[in-house]
């Protein structure tokens, strides 16, 4: 059994609603969590808020947009320039249908927005960390990729994937989750024998965050219930060695026809490596700052940042 206060946990979109509950819980058991978000002052007053309430001194704030791939490249580098292992990735970081989802927004880039946060961030976010995650596993017996979809999906056009003919926010959240699941399926596949598993879920409908409240204006559900499926596929030791699986909740579920089929899952990752330009490890955005992570000073599994 792995022991948790040996483990470094990576959790995007930590400083609100399901992530914060998340980072706060996972906090709580001693394990090292790196906390991601995209305002720093806002980061600095969780990560305060998590030691407070929890007394754990490992927490790690790293500030970055991701729907920019520059800054999803920088926070890769930097997460592999300072830890020395990654045993769990938490892709929860996303955006929803928008105040407005008539009105279509792109990313600085130039995808279109949801896609781009939702999908191509953590696409390009576990393909450069999968070096870390695979020397944790060997090292430390497994590692694990969390992505967090949702119930809502439908899928890709592949004549439009960024919905520049017709577009709608609903549309555009559900295609990019429906590629998420593809992209975990296909990672699964990938990543076989290695002790590297990834599996997806959809944790809970309609919780209370401040992405539901904006489109539907009251929550169903809690973020502690959501919360909870989350940490089960981080922590449970019955789930070691699963991977490739779409959860919604706790009850393994099926995917949508189009997950499971081959030539679409290839047509969608052959773009998502042209656009993100995820194959190169020597790409300009990740620097060579992926080559010194072996060489971590710190007797701790990461450094502060």
């Amino acid at each position: 059994m792995r022991n948790i206060k040996d483990m470094v946990i990576l959790v995007t979109g930590a400083t609100d609603g399901l992530g914060e509950k998340v980072a706060a819980d996972l906090a709580g058991t001693g394990a090292t969590l790196l906390l991601h978000g995209r305002d720093r002052d806002k980061g600095r007053m969780v990560q305060a808020k998590i030691h407070k309430a929890t007394g754990n001194d490992r927490l790690y704030y790293y500030n970055a947009d991701l729907s920019s791939l520059d800054g999803v490249d920088s926070l890769a580098a930097l997460v592999t320039k300072r830890c020395s292992r990654l045993d769990v990735l938490i892709n929860n970081a996303g955006v929803g249908a928008g105040p407005d989802p008539t009105r279509r927004q792109a990313s600085p880039d130039g995808f279109e927005l949801r896609f781009a946060v939702n999908y191509l961030a953590p696409f390009l976010l576990t393909r450069r960390l999968l070096p870390l995650l695979r020397r944790t596993a060997k090292e430390a017996g497994e590692a694990r990729i969390v992505n967090v979809a949702s119930v809502a999906q439908r899928d890709i056009d592949f004549e439009d994937v960024m919905l520049e003919k017709e577009y709608d926010g609903m549309r555009a959240y559900a295609q990019s989750k429906q590629a998420l699941i593809m992209f975990t399926l296909d990672l699964a596949e990938e990543l076989a024998g290695t002790g590297v598993t990834a599996n997806v879920l959809h944790p809970a409908s309609l919780m209370d965050t401040n992405m539901v409240r904006e489109w539907f204006g009251a929550a169903r559900t809690t973020v502690e219930e959501g919360a909870a499926h989350v940490e089960r596929l981080v922590l449970s030791e019955d789930l070691k060695g699963v991977s490739g699986i779409y959860f919604d909740q706790s009850r393994e579920s099926r995917v949508a026809e189009q997950a499971n089929d081959v030539e679409a899952r290839r047509r969608l990752r052959e773009l998502s490596f042209k656009w993100t330009g995820a194959g190169s490890q020597n790409s300009s955005r990740f620097s060579s700052w992926s080559s010194t992570s072996s060489q971590t000073s710190s007797s701790r599994s990461c450094q502060g940042v």
